[in-house]
């Protein structure tokens, strides 16, 4: 497997793609139960080889990602052959960007020096998508990248 299986509630969500998944093998319901009661360690592959086809789309389409912490922000911008990021530190510790009020910190004191920002540009250590999948994998989660654009205007 090249990236995790999905939760039991993110498989009951995409339900009807992987019907469509199992369709696409001429295996419906009824077959489908049977290989699970039969032959379960085919019904984990089948799991697996389907969670890597969601992690797989999921990836390619990511172009943002952000990660929280107490007294850090790290914003990453996806690109094609490289990423983006932008780190946000505050260098007062009572300072939580967890909470509304650390957010609303930042804005009022976003060009003072209580706060450091680094910016920097890495190519990815292999491929891509697993280059993503592990910043997910230690915390960052899928953006919009509202944040990113927005600090980023303001930097430039």
């Amino acid at each position: 497997m090249k990236y995790k299986r999905l939760t039991k509630e993110q498989l009951e969500e995409l339900h009807q793609e992987f019907a469509t998944f199992l369709a696409t093998q001429s295996i419906d319901k009824n077959e489908w139960d049977k290989i699970k009661v039969k032959t379960p360690e085919v019904a984990e592959q089948e799991l697996d080889v389907f969670s890597d086809l969601i992690w797989e789309n999921v990836l390619t389409n990511a172009h943002y990602l952000e990660h929280f912490s107490k007294n850090h922000i790290f914003l990453f911008h996806c690109q094609e052959n490289h990423i983006d990021s932008m780190v946000i530190k505050s260098l007062v510790t009572d300072v939580d960007f967890l909470q509304k009020s650390g957010m609303e910190w930042l804005s009022d004191n976003l060009f003072t020096d209580t706060v450091e920002m680094l910016t920097g540009k890495k190519g990815y250590d292999g491929d891509r998508n697993t280059s993503i999948f592990n910043l997910i994998k230690e915390g960052a989660i899928l953006s919009d990248g509202q944040l990113y654009l927005q600090i980023n205007s303001i930097i430039q």
